[in-house]
């Protein structure tokens, strides 16, 4: 059985992936791979125009995410990553073609390179699914205060969140997946609970033959 686990983060805009990555990868000595958002040089004006910016700001992301994979892929080390390239593509690309805010040239041509990258892809071994509600994710946004983030609306949101759960329920089916509710848990504050899930996940690193594909907390 392989040593160097590949965990990740998944979960709506909002949720908490990047505080969890850091603990996570700061408690069990894991290598942290975080989403580039503020590297994103199309991200400010996509959230203005999404019509002119959402290609732009898909390839800048998918490109990202490629190398990040890349490297986790040839690491000894264990690693957990913040967003995987999968809800790229399935949830925040999708989203966009069924919005009408990504044309079908450009969603056809986005689809057609990420399935030649995912035929090169490991898969994590373990996908760390946080959920939120639609107001506990607008409320944690606001908390943050990026300024580009305040023209998020709450449909948008709605439809990402309904987007994971469809995707989780998929990739469920033929992956591992913890689900993690999150709306009254705040991580800085409930430390019984955050142990609990922390020696969950920590399990997993030397038992994860012994594991069903999905634990509900």
């Amino acid at each position: 059985m392989s040593t160097n686990y590949f965990f990740a983060l998944a979960g709506n805009i909002g949720v908490g992936k990047t505080t969890w990555t850091t603990l996570l990868s700061e408690k069990f000595g894991w290598r942290p791979y975080y989403e580039k958002v503020a590297e994103n040089p199309y991200l400010p004006y996509f959230y203005q125009d999404m019509q002119r910016w959402s290609f732009h700001s898909q390839i800048f992301f998918l490109t990202q995410r490629f190398k990040a994979h890349q490297e986790i892929q040839a690491t000894t080390m264990t690693c957990i990553q913040d967003r995987t390239i999968f809800e790229d593509a399935e949830i925040f690309a999708k989203n966009l073609f069924d919005r009408e805010a990504i044309t079908k040239i450009d969603y056809e041509n986005y689809r057609d390179l990420y399935e030649a990258i995912q035929n090169s892809l490991r898969f994590p071994d373990l996908i760390i699914y946080l959920r939120a509600s639609i107001w506990t994710l607008i409320s944690r946004i606001r908390k943050r205060g990026r300024d580009y983030e305040k023209q998020i609306d709450k449909e948008y949101l709605a439809q990402l969140n309904k987007s994971y759960e469809d995707w989780i329920a998929r990739y469920s089916e033929n992956h591992r997946v913890l689900i993690v509710e999150t709306d009254d848990f705040d991580i800085e504050q409930d430390q019984s609970r955050l142990k609990e899930i922390v020696n969950k996940i920590g399990s997993y690193e030397t038992q994860m033959q012994l594991f069903p594909n999905i634990d509900q907390v």
